[in-house]
């Protein structure tokens, strides 16, 4: 957790940085979206490679002899988060460091901010695992507050994202924002499609888990 949320910062950071350095959306440059890139690949091996431990100690036996099924289970239950990190590793790497060539360090910059959630969603999994009494834990007021900031800066990061970065390439083009995907390369559109849909997915979870934060507790309920 206190890795992910390190490289949280480091990369919202990176990225606003980068966005408050391009004046223009698609010439303008800054060294960080380039050079953080390098920093983000081993990242996300070890993310990878951490969630495939915790899967690990959870099944309690570490013989190996259960490796494979271990790994099975592994990548049967974390499958989406592992297609997200490969396609960023595969796909967006390349694209970020080399096949879009000198163009676009803007949106490499928002990219990276939508990491701003992971320090919360890191929170709310330490408090859960910290209290012995989970569901008192749950609806303590320190978690409510988590869980809305979760909610916040996930739905503007994660979601809200996608059409800024359209909105921020029309205005500078003179175009509307639903005309701008009709006017930049099919391929981004794909691309951002991609990106976006496990977020949505994920905030659905999100705002599901939320609205178990505001129910009234079993044990007040019976009183």
């Amino acid at each position: 957790r206190l890795v992910s949320s390190v490289q949280a910062v480091l990369a919202t950071g990176s990225g606003i940085i980068v966005i408050r350095s391009c004046s223009d959306v698609i010439t303008d440059r800054h060294w960080l979206a380039r050079e953080y890139v390098w920093f983000l690949i081993p990242y996300m091996i070890y993310d990878t490679y951490a969630m495939y431990l915790c899967e690990w100690y959870r099944a309690g036996d570490q013989s190996s002899k259960h490796s494979l099924t271990i790994f099975r289970n592994f990548l049967s239950k974390n499958r989406l988060m592992i297609t997200h990190h490969v396609f960023i590793l595969l796909v967006l790497v390349p694209i970020a460091q080399k096949l879009r060539g000198e163009l676009g360090d803007f949106f490499v910059g928002c990219i990276f901010t939508a990491e701003l959630s992971t320090p919360f969603v890191s929170l709310g999994r330490i408090l859960i695992q910290a209290c012995m009494g989970g569901l008192q834990q749950q609806h303590s007021l320190l978690y409510k507050v988590n869980g809305i900031l979760t909610l916040t800066t996930f739905f503007m990061c994660r979601i809200l994202l996608f059409p800024f970065m359209y909105w921020s390439y029309g205005r500078q083009q003179g175009l509307s924002l639903l005309r701008v995907p009709f006017h930049i390369p099919f391929h981004c559109n794909v691309a951002n499609a991609f990106l976006i849909a496990p977020q949505i997915y994920w905030f659905s979870l999100l705002c599901k888990k939320a609205a178990r934060l505001f129910d009234v507790p079993p044990a007040k309920k019976d009183s």
